[in-house]
């Protein structure tokens, strides 16, 4: 099936729609080429809290990376995180790339974001019972 090619949103946009959902945020542009953006998170009512940052540079793609705390509580007997893109940086693994999962036609608002709270809930799952149940695809870090 081949992939039909959808419009980049500019990132002004992004940005735009990042405020309107999170006004208390962090953002920073560098004109149509780069964005960054930052928030404390709460997955779910029991949850912790977490700063997420979500960085997209065009030609190398968007991460979202947990800045705090860091480093992420490991759960019992394990030495890594599990399903990153890299352990030390904490970016997490939102979508497989080679999939075609998220594209920059996609709001982060409705994609990444949400995406990376979903994460997080599985990420305390996973803590508390040494098991992911996130699913996903077994891959190498910064694959």
């Amino acid at each position: 099936m081949q992939r039909k090619t959808s419009k980049r949103i500019p990132l002004f946009q992004q940005e735009g729609a990042l405020k309107s959902y999170f006004p208390n945020s962090k953002i920073t542009r560098n004109g149509d080429n780069e964005i960054r953006w930052t928030q404390m998170v709460k997955p779910t009512p029991l949850s912790g809290s977490y700063k997420l940052l979500l960085h997209y540079k065009r030609g190398r793609g968007a991460g979202v990376y947990v800045v705090s705390p860091k480093p992420l509580p490991l759960a019992k007997g394990k030495t890594r995180l599990p399903h990153v893109y890299n352990h030390k940086e904490q970016r997490l693994c939102l979508h497989y790339p080679k999939a075609n999962e998220w594209d920059t036609s996609m709001y982060y608002v409705k994609s990444l974001i949400p995406w990376a709270c979903e994460w997080l809930m599985h990420y305390e799952i996973w803590v508390g019972t040494g098991e992911w149940k996130g699913g996903g695809i077994e891959h190498d870090e910064d694959e």
